[in-house]
């Protein structure tokens, strides 16, 4: 059984895999790209990377209707934990874990974390989802750091990377990601949600395609790639 991969815009992603359905980074109802709302999303597992709200707007809705698994760090847990959601999983920095749809490891990301209420939402993250199909990096919101040449040690089929800059890597970051991690292929994301954050996908990828070995795909939202 293959994998599949829906970018729900900005950050958001619905993963198919498994017979499970594991959403990351839930935000649609006030998502000026996103092509659902909460309502609708299925969900077994939920991964959040961070406490910003465009990160974790939909997560209590859609665990409360679904009754899935929250995986984050142990802070968003908490909070979580305390407004009611009944079934949460922590991790941490380095950690991994086997769920019955792979393995998940967090790595580390050079960002910051607060939640909606203004408390502290812990270290930001990213996720390695290990696969029967290949190895998915979601390196979810950050800056350009060093140690992503180890994530890219273990073999990435698929890297998703931000290139919107202002908030998070910019193009010229991200390629530079690109060359540290050698994915197979790269889709860009966290980008033209709003003004401060646009950027050409396609510029970029075509930068990709001439600058890196990896395959540049760029989605619109809604679309989805098979791992």
């Amino acid at each position: 059984m293959s994998t599949e991969l829906t970018w729900l815009g900005h950050g958001s992603w619905s993963i198919a895999t498994g017979g499970q359905h594991v959403v990351l980074d839930p935000f649609f109802d006030d998502n000026p790209s996103s092509t659902i709302k909460a309502e609708s999303v299925a969900a077994d597992f939920i991964l959040i990377s961070h406490g910003h709200y465009d990160h974790i707007a939909d997560a209590k809705r859609v665990a409360d209707r679904t009754g899935a698994l929250v995986v984050a760090n142990y802070e968003i847990c908490e909070w979580l934990s305390a407004q009611g959601v009944e079934r949460t999983h922590a991790m941490n920095i380095g950690g991994g874990h086997d769920f019955p749809f792979g393995r998940v490891k967090m790595t580390m990301a050079q960002h910051s974390s607060m939640l909606p209420d203004g408390s502290y939402g812990g270290q930001s993250g990213g996720f390695v989802l290990m696969l029967p199909e290949g190895n998915v990096y979601f390196a979810c919101d950050t800056g350009l750091f060093f140690d992503m040449n180890v994530i890219g040690s273990i073999g990435i089929d698929l890297a998703v990377l931000p290139i919107g800059d202002n908030f998070t890597m910019g193009p010229d970051d991200a390629i530079h990601a690109v060359g540290l991690i050698e994915p197979r292929r790269v889709v860009p994301v966290h980008l033209n949600t709003w003004p401060v954050i646009t950027q050409d996908a396609d510029t970029w990828a075509d930068r990709v395609h001439e600058e890196t070995d990896a395959e540049p795909i760029v989605l619109e939202p809604g679309e989805t790639i098979t791992l």
